[in-house]
């Protein structure tokens, strides 16, 4: 059966090892090293985000501008990299070129990137190849927290309903839609239903889902597996899709790559849908249905978490359903309650008699 996330890891690992082909040689012992604590995705970012500071370095610091590219890095160099270096690249992650493109970073984009150089500082001072770790005394960016966003309950039958009926769309969208509408409404369902991540749904295989228990398997962050269940209207979107649209996508077609003949959820040119199609969908048809708010597939699992915690009142039960390994992040998707319950307070405070 084909695995879609081995496949993913396997590309990105080969595309990890191009990135590395690029950085200073002693970057491949940090590489090797965090291995067994970190995911392939993981460690491909931050071979993105080095090659974004030894570009900086090479490029601002004087020291270095006599280098003709990353490769005369040596691990000595880490040496003369000041606070002030850090705090000025800080500064350049702002507004920055790389490669002849112009690239621009929020405090959490500049967040994640200070966060690689502090992890690559330390690794390399926890392992006395460098005398001091200058990264830890860079302060963080100020995150702020986000306004939660989440689908209403009319909201939610709305969009359902946009993408089964085509209503308010384009000529164009409603083209296409008159050929995926039962593929839309079986992933809308789905990640409304269950609150799975967008990259659990387009790896899932037919093998996956269970219709005497309506159970289905997931691949977790992470590549552990859990059993996870779904109720009945799920269960008559995704037979509605199963019996109907997939399989008459399936005999039209002459030609099928064996690796996306197991894919639940298939493009119209029979291929494993991609993340990248299931956001455009969502996005699609919460324009319709929510036309004010910024609707993407995480916001559908946090409208799942939101509506779990409201029916249940079990932040565990929520946790556990949506795999978090930490309650806390649970508690960003049901934090809407919360701000429910402060307006309830508002209301039954009263002052003065008569009011």
């Amino acid at each position: 059966m084909a695995n879609y996330f081995s496949e993913r890891d396997k590309n990105v690992t080969q595309r990890l090892r191009e990135i590395r082909d690029t950085l200073p040689e002693f970057c491949e012992e940090f590489f090797i090293g965090i291995e067994p604590q970190t995911t392939p995705l993981t460690r491909l970012y931050y071979a993105y985000d080095l090659r974004i500071f030894f570009d900086y370095l090479l490029r601002n610091v004087r020291a270095f501008r006599q280098y003709e590219d990353m490769l005369d890095f040596q691990i000595e160099d880490l040496e003369k990299v000041t606070t002030l270096h850090l705090e000025a690249y800080l500064e350049y992650l702002n507004l920055y070129e790389y490669d002849g493109k112009e690239y621009t970073n929020g405090n959490k984009g500049k967040a994640r990137k200070i966060s690689t150089v502090r992890t690559f500082f330390k690794y390399f001072f926890n392992h006395d190849r460098i005398s001091s770790n200058v990264a830890a005394k860079l302060t963080m960016p100020k995150l702020h927290d986000k306004e939660i966003v989440r689908l209403e309950g009319r909201e939610i039958e709305r969009i359902i309903n946009v993408a089964e009926s085509g209503d308010g769309l384009s000529d164009h969208q409603r083209k296409v839609q008159r050929n995926t509408k039962a593929r839309d409404v079986a992933i809308l369902t789905l990640l409304l239903g269950t609150g799975i991540r967008v990259s659990e749904c387009v790896g899932l295989n037919i093998g996956d889902v269970d219709f005497e228990t309506n159970a289905f398997t997931v691949t977790r962050k992470g590549g552990s597996r859990a059993i996870l269940y779904f109720g009945e209207e799920v269960a008559e979107a995704l037979l509605n899709y199963i019996e109907g649209e997939r399989k008459s996508l399936i005999a039209r077609s002459e030609k099928m790559d064996k690796k996306d003949m197991d894919a639940l959820f298939l493009s119209l040119q029979v291929r494993r849908i991609c993340v990248r199609s299931v956001e455009n969908l969502v996005k699609k048809y919460a324009l319709e249905a929510a036309p004010l708010k910024k609707i993407s597939p995480h916001k559908l699992r946090s409208t799942f978490g939101t509506n779990l915690y409201k029916a249940t009142s079990d932040i565990y039960m929520v946790a556990d359903v949506l795999g978090h390994r930490d309650v806390n992040t649970t508690k960003k998707h049901y934090a809407a309650i919360e701000e429910d319950h402060r307006k309830i307070a508002a209301q039954v405070i009263k002052l003065r008699d008569g009011n």
